[in-house]
């Protein structure tokens, strides 16, 4: 309920003149009347983009919006609607996508995108309230995009320096979280962690390969050549990297009290990580190499799921992918209807996925194409986004990293 309706509200719960001959509403309070504890639970249940106006009420709600107990409150709300940050080349300004209002907003409180952009500071990673930042230098930065707090972390001290950097991850919780980092070339994989509660990096440790994984795709009849995904989504042979955007696609699961990290490696494979075992396996692909296609990583409620947009026979297909551990095969569980994925055949489009309970948000880019599409796998709905227009230009956005607007996440 939005700041206009509670003032609406307070003004219909004002007593009546009785002589209007109407009977005094002596029974109904008004939020003047609750005392501060429940009168900031009632606030802690406004949308978070309403917070910021708070102040502009009166006194009493300033007061409120500023104290500890407050932001106690707000921590008590089961989960609130996502907001999408936007990435984009040369970006100086923090956009999100508010999917309660369905509206775009530009954030005042700058992350350290804005502030830090001198030192080429790119958002990595994702996790309840808070956002994970990567500076050039190769250290890191936890930021809340709602209230802007940060803090930067101490660098992370790896056993042999300038590894490949495969996966960056991270969860948290009400008052902590951590960031999970995978290095390695394949089958030489380790990983090493950040818990904020201890305030370190913890020792690397080492993956072996699962003993029942025959997956030998990383081999290459020439061990010079790696073949990645092309920004244009055509598999390419070049020692070259990816893309920034797709450099650290990756998300964290678990299963059964175990916590399984997933990233794509540079052939375009699915690498599964069980940190709780410390062993890793390959899943099979989903197309051949050569196949001209674009592949994502996404979790949502708890699975790991790919999104794939492949050409085939002149026509193009956006499609949602679940693994079957027992049978090892994929299971196709959503499909964009033909009508709408054709018009992008022969765009050489791109994508870049997050996703978010039953939802997952699709970029797709190209020099010809730049949208932005939400898939509900509920009711397996595919709904297009309105464009985000900034003093009348639209901007175009590379791929988005999802988080809960929280003003108590704490860093």
């Amino acid at each position: 309920m939005g700041l206009n309706n509670w003032q609406g509200k307070r003004t219909s719960l004002k007593r009546k003149s009785p002589e209007n001959g109407d009977c005094p509403l002596t029974n109904c309070p008004s939020l003047d009347d609750l005392n501060e504890d429940l009168f900031e639970r009632v606030l802690s249940w406004l949308p978070t983009s309403t917070f910021f106006r708070l102040s502009t009420v009166c006194k009493r709600w300033k007061s409120a919006a500023a104290s500890a107990s407050f932001k106690l409150a707000c921590s008590q709300i089961p989960s609130r609607d996502p907001w999408f940050l936007m990435v984009a080349p040369n970006l100086n300004q923090s956009i999100v996508f508010d999917s309660a209002e369905s509206s775009w907003k530009r954030l005042n409180n700058a992350p350290p995108l804005q502030e830090d952009s001198d030192q080429g500071c790119m958002p990595v990673a994702a996790s309840g309230g808070l956002i994970c930042y990567r500076e050039s230098s190769g250290n890191f930065i936890v930021c809340n995009p709602v209230t802007g707090s940060r803090r930067h972390l101490p660098p992370p001290h790896l056993a042999q320096q300038n590894q490949p950097l495969n996966a960056i991850v991270m969860t948290s919780s009400i008052s902590t979280y951590k960031i999970v980092l995978v290095f390695g070339e394949l089958p030489f994989l380790s990983f090493i962690s950040y818990d904020s509660n201890r305030g370190c990096w913890e020792d690397e440790t080492s993956l072996r390969r699962k003993v029942d994984d025959n997956s030998m795709e990383y081999d290459s009849n020439d061990d010079n050549v790696v073949y990645f995904l092309s920004k244009a989504g055509n598999v390419v042979a070049s020692n070259m990297q990816r893309s920034p955007s797709k450099q650290y696609s990756s998300v964290i699961t678990n299963k059964d009290g175990e916590d399984i990290l997933y990233f794509l490696s540079s052939s375009g494979t699915v690498v599964a990580c069980n940190l709780t075992n410390k062993c890793f396996s390959e899943y099979p692909r989903l197309l051949p190499a050569f196949c001209e296609y674009s592949i994502d990583v996404v979790e949502c409620n708890g699975e790991m799921l790919v999104v794939l947009l492949s050409e085939f026979l002149e026509s193009t297909s956006l499609r949602v992918w679940k693994y079957d551990e027992a049978g090892r095969c994929w299971h196709q569980i959503a499909a964009m209807p033909a009508a709408m994925s054709h018009e992008w055949y022969g765009k050489k489009a791109d994508i870049n996925c997050v996703g978010v309970n039953d939802q997952i948000f699709v970029c797709l880019n190209s020099p010809e194409l730049c949208t932005y599409v939400v898939c509900d796998l509920r009711t397996k709905e595919w709904i297009e986004l309105p464009k985000c227009c900034i003093k009348g230009q639209d901007m175009e956005f590379m791929s988005a990293f999802s988080f809960e607007p929280r003003i108590e996440a704490s860093v």
